[in-house]
């Protein structure tokens, strides 16, 4: 039998970038630009709204909080007045929405964004298209230093959502959504990433190949895949994977990802294989192991993932499941 998440937050926009600081969870909601704060009963409270829509979030070793905007192509600082500063202008280095935000133990900051208008393009044409040579634009992460100044950029990556550091600091490791994979990076001494390998590929060889194809094959894999693309076939099918956010699990070895083509999260050892899988009401886009246990999946559920549509539909929830 599998097993399910129960929702514990609902009527939000479209949750995501999950985060658990000072013992409560923290996110942004996409659909509406603010910060939310949940103690573990009751409703969340509103932190802040950001200017061009909140997207990851971190926390400087000193207690400031940084948060993406991701319309404006910038990163904020709350400061400890309650103010909302700009921490970082990265608008001459972004292709699309500014997405994911990590902070490590020293303050370094990696961002990374899309590299195109997503949004805008699956309202134009269906996502198996991404794949038509010579593919979708590709993006890299910012490694910013804790003052804010720009340190340097990675090599691109193909759609970077979700990273995590490893708890030595000597690993990190990028969900690539639209690639279907994990990339693992060594952190050099200067923060910048370095032998780039493939940590788990979440698609099988030959479909990503078909995928890619420039020739007949490839048009008519891109075309099946777009008949097939629909919720009721997604839902009752194990593969491939999208990743969107991670979360290392307790065994600080395996990974939780939140898989974006359907309601779930699924626990990856290194290499692919899957070691579980934790049905959600809805897609999901953001996941996290916290709690005063620390032994608690979080995920980030919403119906819809065009943020002017889930703020209409106020579907959005936070789902929990003892682990």
């Amino acid at each position: 039998m599998r097993r399910s998440a129960s929702v514990v937050l609902d009527g939000l926009g479209d949750p995501g970038a999950l985060r658990w600081h000072e013992n409560a969870l923290w996110f942004s909601d996409f659909a509406h630009g603010t910060v939310h704060r949940w103690s573990g009963s009751g409703s969340a409270e509103t932190v802040v709204e950001v200017p061009g829509g909140a997207g990851g979030l971190g926390w400087l070793p000193d207690g400031r909080m940084l948060v993406a905007s991701m319309d404006g192509g910038r990163v904020y600082r709350l400061e400890a007045d309650g103010r909302l500063v700009e921490h970082a202008d990265l608008r001459r280095l972004v292709g699309g929405p500014v997405s994911d935000v990590l902070v490590d133990a020293t303050g370094r900051t990696y961002v990374g964004n899309y590299g195109f208008d997503y949004i805008e393009f699956a309202r134009r044409q269906p996502n198996s298209m991404l794949y038509a040579p010579p593919g979708p634009p590709r993006a890299s992460l910012a490694y910013l230093a804790p003052d804010g100044s720009l340190l340097d950029v990675s090599d691109p990556l193909v759609f970077p959502k979700g990273y995590l550091i490893s708890a030595d600091g000597s690993t990190m490791v990028i969900a690539e959504t639209i690639a279907m994979r994990l990339t693992a990076f060594d952190i050099r001494a200067d923060g910048t990433l370095a032998n780039p390998r493939l940590w788990a590929s979440l698609i099988s060889p030959s479909l990503w190949r078909l995928l890619n194809d420039s020739g007949l094959a490839g048009r008519i894999t891109r075309r099946v895949s777009t008949l097939l693309d629909r919720p009721a076939i997604a839902k009752r099918s194990a593969s491939p994977i999208a990743p969107d956010d991670l979360a290392w699990d307790s065994d600080g070895r395996t990974i939780w990802v939140a898989n974006t083509l359907r309601g779930e999260c699924v626990r990856v050892a290194e290499g692919g294989r899957i070691l579980d899988r934790i049905a959600t009401s809805q897609a999901t886009s953001s996941c996290l192991v916290a709690g005063r246990d620390g032994r608690t999946l979080f995920i980030a559920t919403a119906p819809v993932d065009a943020p002017d549509l889930a703020r209409e539909l106020g579907g959005g929830r936070i789902e929990m499941f003892g682990l």
